[in-house]
């Protein structure tokens, strides 16, 4: 299974760039053993629409562009679920990838959001909570989840979850 980040805007040269490298080389190097590809990086250029309604629908295009027809999608949009534990993000992952499913592309929008049009076509909608965070730190969480999400599927001992299926401490 092939794994794509498609996301709005581009990482400048800093810690979260860093990071977000970090995570996603770790994430290759444990997924090859679990079927899956290296995780692709596609920067999408912000929209210079002067609306926001045209900039999210001009962006929503060249994310669906990169959408693979049959493949899975996870958008991450404010009005996602925000109560999935890694446990169970890892074994839809997992299941996605045993039923033959070509790609899983993570979606992360620009700063006014994800079009419907995108919406519509995610598989699921996660969020990080009701707070605003910056691009580049959900660009670093979502890589790091999906990480965490291959790393449970290896039995590694990355994610260490407590009896109550929660993270330990």
């Amino acid at each position: 299974m092939r794994l794509l980040v498609a996301a709005v805007g581009r990482l400048k040269a800093g810690p979260e760039r860093e990071l977000a490298a970090r995570y996603r080389e770790r994430g290759g190097q444990i997924g090859r053993a679990l079927g899956f590809s290296a995780c692709d990086i596609v920067e999408i250029p912000e929209s210079r629409a002067r609306r926001a309604p045209d900039r999210c629908a001009e962006e929503g295009a060249q994310i669906l562009a990169q959408c693979q027809a049959g493949g899975i999608v996870l958008a991450y949009d404010e009005r996602g679920r925000s109560d999935l534990a890694s446990e169970a993000l890892a074994s839809r992952i997992g299941g996605w990838r045993d039923s033959g499913k070509p790609t899983f592309t993570v979606v992360i929008g620009g700063a006014d959001g994800l079009d419907g049009s995108v919406r519509n076509r995610a598989d699921l909608i996660l969020s990080f909570g009701a707070a605003t965070l910056p691009h580049g730190l959900v660009r670093v969480l979502a890589l790091e989840q999906l990480y965490r999400s291959l790393t449970i599927l290896a039995g590694h001992p990355y994610h260490r979850g407590g009896p109550d299926g929660h993270e330990a401490a």
